[in-house]
């Protein structure tokens, strides 16, 4: 393999010699081994200057930027990491805060309900109450009223009879026969209508 790379070299030197012997006699003076110090010094101060304008201004100029591009790239890293970190513990208290303020919300409406229940049936109380003795005064009035009626109906009914009896007969009548009349009949029929 060596020896091949040899005899290749070897024959690439011989064929470029040839070719730079045949394009002197042509006329390319840079291939005319006269002019080769000169083109070397030129070659080796033009490719110097280059290199000493590359590895001072131009790549500490790349190699800072780099690496102020890293750093930030990295700071962008750390702030995104931190934001996410905050943005879940943010949303972790946003959870718990919600939690709380259902509970809250339902123990309020627990006692709401609570309080409505208690007022209504306090209410219910006091409501039965006034209808209670509602029903007692006019139970006791309806009782007054029953006893106090006969003697009204009783009233009533010889002051008409004695107008009818007037009308018919065209004299006046003794009130006190109309009374008994009345107080005989409402002693025979009292019993259906009053309960006694």
């Amino acid at each position: 393999m060596i020896k091949k790379i040899f005899f290749q070299s070897i024959f690439f030197n011989f064929f470029f010699i040839k070719e730079v012997f045949t394009a002197e006699t042509v006329g390319m003076p840079q291939l005319n081994p006269e002019f080769w110090i000169s083109q070397i010094f030129w070659l080796t101060l033009t490719f110097g200057a280059l290199y000493l304008v590359l590895s001072k201004i131009i790549l500490p100029k790349i190699s800072a930027n780099l690496e102020l591009r890293k750093a930030q790239i990295q700071e962008n890293i750390e702030a995104a990491e931190k934001q996410r970190e905050s943005s879940e513990s943010k949303l972790k208290e946003y959870d718990k805060i919600v939690l709380k303020s259902k509970l809250e919300a339902k123990n309020i409406f627990k006692d709401a309900r609570k309080k409505i229940l208690n007022d209504i049936n306090s209410k219910k109380e006091t409501l039965d109450k006034q209808i209670n003795e509602e029903i007692k005064k006019a139970e006791k009035e309806i009782d007054v009223l029953k006893k106090s009626a006969p003697e009204k109906i009783n009233k009533i009914a010889i002051e008409t009879s004695t107008e009818i009896v007037k009308k018919l007969i065209g004299a006046d009548v003794n009130n006190s026969s109309i009374s008994a009349i009345v107080d005989d009949l409402s002693k025979r029929n009292g019993d259906k209508y009053y309960g006694n």
